[in-house]
């Protein structure tokens, strides 16, 4: 990597984006956040190579694709109107639409031609119509919360919504997008938003976590949604009933909970990760006043320990054990899995956790070369480690010595006073991940794999602002299998099990290859996984944006 360095558990003060080279030369991106027209009706691609025919069903994939309402412009990626991308994959044939979720936001901003719902990053401002004192009492009310859901599809009860971090979703109809009914979390239980990344058993029950502030403090709570009963096929509507917080943590600042886009699930434990990115509550209620927006209440505050709460999921019992870890900001949990009394929990985690704000449009799209090279140079990059709890901890486990006593793992958990335990990782990469500048949006084989012990996960690597390789990490060897081409953008890759499986790479990894380069240059990229060679690939004649997450919906 040309940084002569070499890995330990502990990388000391070195920071992860440190650790990767320095790049030069990094070209635009502008044309990969720019606003397209949606595909409502299902049109033909053009098929290279082959796609396998035992491929049946739709890749949803969900992300901004309008990003101005007449003369006003959105300022943070994030705040980009949701629109919904379907891969329609039958006897090796492709068709693609696409649909822009019809959210209020949407619509009344549609209506108005101009923005007129905030999001994250984009402050909307007061009529200009209205007189100037209806204009100065407007910036006193608390801004209505947006149902622009940008992030995810998920699934409750069989139904598939998409989702985004505040208390509304959309259901959708999986087969032509169509935008139903808006759901509210708080009409069903005492939560005020849930992630866009659930968890889900073999049972078919759902779990998610969301936030409620009151008198009390502020609590992060875990939440279940009961698994789809008999009768629900033969209503349409949508149906979160049943759904309950089974364990209420309470945040170790009230008036600075830390953020949180994901939470790590096995077999018998959730645990949430507390980590040092906190909301400032009271910025957040003056914001409005003040006329900023919402990412501006976010702050990096690495004088705080990371603390893992472990839950037990069959009772809702919190762990009176605290384990503690150096600061670190974590988007994405990889997989989690017991073994022999310890809980291992693998995730992606950067050192420094003000990137979110980063990825303003004004960013994005700067030009190629020197202003590109160094807006990059700056970002924190992701690499994967491994944490180890041991969960057998009471009064008798003696102080500092270290409790990880499996020889399969080199993470370190050590008791430094009762009740506490402090966890050094181990890094789950060798050098040659830093060549590719990290990784994100790693995917798993879920359905048989998500919660036990597993070998493989897919991922980007970050040699650019937006990913710009496909990897593979067998976390036995911590071996990469990669996929990368000079000018070519991938989305996170999905991994779809083959129908006869006997292992668990056996199936393809799909995801969208979007290119800068040239207009409508898009396709639909099939890797066989277990080799990561391209089997085929579906060309799509219209321009797609870069996008966040999907899920592949198998057909009957």
């Amino acid at each position: 990597t040309g940084i002569g360095y070499s890995i330990t558990d502990k990388t000391g003060d070195i920071s992860s984006r440190e650790r990767c080279p320095q790049v030069k030369g990094l070209e635009s991106m502008a044309n990969l956040v720019r606003s397209v027209e949606e595909t409502p009706d299902p049109i033909p691609t053009t098929i290279k190579g082959t796609v396998p025919a035992w491929i049946n069903g739709s890749f949803l994939r969900n992300g901004p694709g309008k990003f101005e309402f007449g003369k006003e412009r959105y300022t943070h990626w994030f705040d980009g109107m949701a629109m919904m991308h379907r891969f329609h994959i039958c006897d090796g044939d492709v068709t693609y639409s696409s649909r822009f979720l019809r959210s209020d936001s949407y619509v009344r901003n549609s209506e108005k031609d101009r923005i007129v719902v905030s999001e994250f990053g984009t402050l909307a401002m007061p009529d200009p119509c209205k007189n100037i004192f209806a204009r100065f009492f407007s910036r006193f009310q608390v801004p209505k919360t947006t149902d622009n859901a940008s992030v995810n599809f998920v699934k409750y009860k069989g139904d598939y919504y998409v989702s985004t971090e505040t208390n509304y979703m959309r259901r959708i109809d999986p087969q032509n997008l169509e935008t139903k009914e808006k759901v509210d979390w708080s009409q069903y239980i005492a939560v005020n938003s849930a992630t866009a990344h659930p968890h889900y058993d073999r049972e078919g029950a759902s779990y998610n976590m969301g936030n409620s502030y009151g008198k009390s403090g502020f609590f992060y709570n875990i939440i279940r949604v009961p698994p789809p009963e008999e009768k629900a096929a033969e209503v349409d509507s949508a149906d979160l009933s049943g759904a309950k917080v089974i364990c209420s943590i309470a945040a170790t600042e009230s008036r600075k909970p830390s953020y949180y886009h994901s939470f790590v699930m096995s077999e018998n434990y959730i645990v949430f990760v507390e980590q040092p990115i906190k909301l400032d509550l009271l910025k957040f209620m003056l914001y409005r006043i003040q006329g900023k927006s919402f990412h501006k209440v976010m702050t990096w505050e690495p004088q705080h320990d990371t603390v893992f709460h472990l839950v037990n999921r069959h009772t809702g019992k919190e762990s009176e054990v605290k384990y503690r870890a150096a600061p670190m900001f974590a988007l994405h949990q990889i997989n989690a899995f017991e073994d022999n009394g310890f809980l291992v929990m693998d995730m992606c985690c950067g050192d420094d956790g003000a990137v979110i704000g980063d990825f303003t449009l004004e960013n994005l799209r700067r030009e190629a070369g020197e202003e590109m090279d160094k807006f990059y140079n700056s970002l924190c990059r992701n690499l994967p480690r491994r944490y180890v709890l041991p969960l057998n901890v009471d009064e008798q486990t003696p102080l500092d010595q270290n409790l990880v006593t499996s020889p399969n793992y080199t993470a370190t958990a050590k008791m430094t006073k009762p009740g506490e335990v402090y966890m050094n990782h181990e890094e789950l990469h060798n050098d040659e991940l830093l060549q590719y500048g990290g990784l994100e949006f790693p995917q798993i084989n879920y359905e048989s794999f998500n919660g036990r012990p597993y070998r493989y996960f897919y991922a980007c690597g970050f040699g650019h602002v937006f990913s710009d390789s496909l990897l593979k990490m067998d976390v036995h060897t911590k071996e990469l299998k990669v996929w990368r081409y000079p000018g070519l953008y991938p989305s996170e890759p999905v991994f779809v099990a083959s129908p006869k499986a006997t292992e668990e790479d056996d199936g393809v990894v799909l995801s969208v290859i979007i290119t800068p380069r040239e207009e409508k240059g898009t396709f639909l990229l099939v890797l066989d996984a277990k080799t990561f060679t391209e089997l085929g690939r579906a060309e799509v004649p219209v321009n797609i944006p870069y996008g966040t997450h999907g899920v592949f919906n198998m057909m009957g």
